[in-house]
């Protein structure tokens, strides 16, 4: 079965870095777009990155210039790398795919930012 496992949230100072993982299993990992979302309390979850099969990327105008998504197809795993973390940017943040008309998501990973 799809299984996504995030890992790498913890807490940071504003202006700091951290860099997520997403381990994918269960489908054929290198021929699907992966994307990021993010949720903070009391908000919806909204779309943060996506990266396609042929790794194009698209980034959403609050993370644009600060956030890269990658992957590696070998290792079955996406990445987040976001620097200049602002106070705005805690969230719960998910791994997504969608395969056929299904949405799969990880448990999420806890990114806070504050000093």
């Amino acid at each position: 079965q799809v299984q996504l496992v995030e890992s790498g949230g913890g807490l940071v100072q504003p202006g700091g870095s951290l860099r997520l993982s997403c381990a994918a299993s269960g489908f054929p990992f290198r021929r699907y777009t992966m994307s990021w979302y993010r949720q903070a309390p009391g908000l919806e979850r909204e779309f943060v990155a996506l990266i396609t099969f042929f790794s194009a990327t698209t980034y959403a105008d609050s993370v644009k210039g600060r956030f890269t998504i990658s992957r590696d197809n070998d290792k079955n795993t996406v990445y987040l790398q976001m620097n200049s973390l602002k106070p705005e940017d805690t969230a719960v943040y998910y791994c997504n795919v969608v395969i056929t008309t299904n949405n799969y998501w990880g448990q999420g990973t806890q990114v806070t930012v504050s000093s």
